[in-house]
């Protein structure tokens, strides 16, 4: 049986000013149905771009990307995209906007609204339904951004760094409260990341890119059973190990980027 998504030998370049960039060579990545895999690597090294390009938003140079069985040739309604911004609209509250992909597919106004209202208290969020974004926390909004992702049922969703403006102790109650909502709907996830520690509490896989071109360095399994408890995952014996496993590879890729940065050839 094929996988839900397979990114096969995918490579992407740029035109720069007349100069060609490689932003990723020969990724290759199988993600099952379920599966929740955190995607970790270098500033630079191409997370944000392998999204683009499983979304739809972009096409490879190289190689091809497959959704279901089907080559991926432009935007995939099937698939979901939590961005590190929340880009609610400023004139709607926040249930009409966790409610606007399903007016946008036509669903009458009273389902719509129960099912934006479940959602909504299911992340904490109940009595702030007549609130306008600007009235909300940062940490209130990207659960807002999330839920609104969910509501119209995606089979795939991709999240690129959406707890990473967030102070430490909001990222970790949207991390708990993620898991759960995750446990839940059992939906697949494609969660991109600078934080080790972040990818190793939520995935069953982490895969770990090298710097510019981004390639798969290696892949982890993590090995702590579910249900996680965030807050105590980091106690579990495994966890210590993984880190450490995945830290030796992704130290060098770290140096090299700040190598970069300082000035001296790459």
């Amino acid at each position: 049986m094929a996988s839900l998504l397979s990114i096969e030998g995918v490579s992407k370049d740029f035109q720069v000013r007349g100069r060609r960039i490689l932003a990723l060579d020969s990724v290759t990545l199988a993600v099952e149905k379920g599966e929740f895999v955190t995607v970790v690597g270098p500033s630079g090294c191409g997370k944000s771009t392998l999204l683009n390009l499983i979304v739809g938003l972009l096409r490879p140079s190289a190689g091809c990307i497959r959704f279901r069985d089907r080559t991926i040739n432009g935007i995939n309604p099937e698939i979901g995209y939590v961005t590190q911004k929340d880009n609610l609209l400023p004139w709607r509250s926040l249930l009409a906007n966790v409610e606007v992909a399903l007016e946008i597919r036509g669903v009458e106004p009273k389902e719509r609204k129960r099912r934006a209202g479940d959602l909504i208290h299911q992340v904490g969020l109940g009595g702030f339904e007549d609130h306008y974004p600007h009235e909300l926390s940062g940490g209130m909004r990207q659960r807002a951004n999330i839920i609104r992702t969910l509501i119209y049922d995606p089979q795939l969703i991709l999240m690129d760094e959406p707890f990473g403006p967030l102070d430490a102790q909001t990222r970790i109650v949207l991390q708990d409260q993620l898991l759960r909502l995750w446990t839940a709907a059992r939906k697949t996830i494609v969660f991109i990341t600078h934080d080790l520690v972040e990818a190793i509490a939520l995935a069953d896989r982490v895969v770990l890119m090298s710097s510019r071109p981004g390639k798969v360095k290696c892949i982890a399994t993590v090995p702590i059973p579910r249900p996680r408890d965030v807050y105590q995952v980091h106690q579990h014996h495994a966890f210590g190990a993984t880190y450490e496993r995945l830290w030796k590879e992704l130290r060098p890729e770290v140096d090299l980027v700040e190598t970069w940065k300082g000035g001296a050839p790459a």
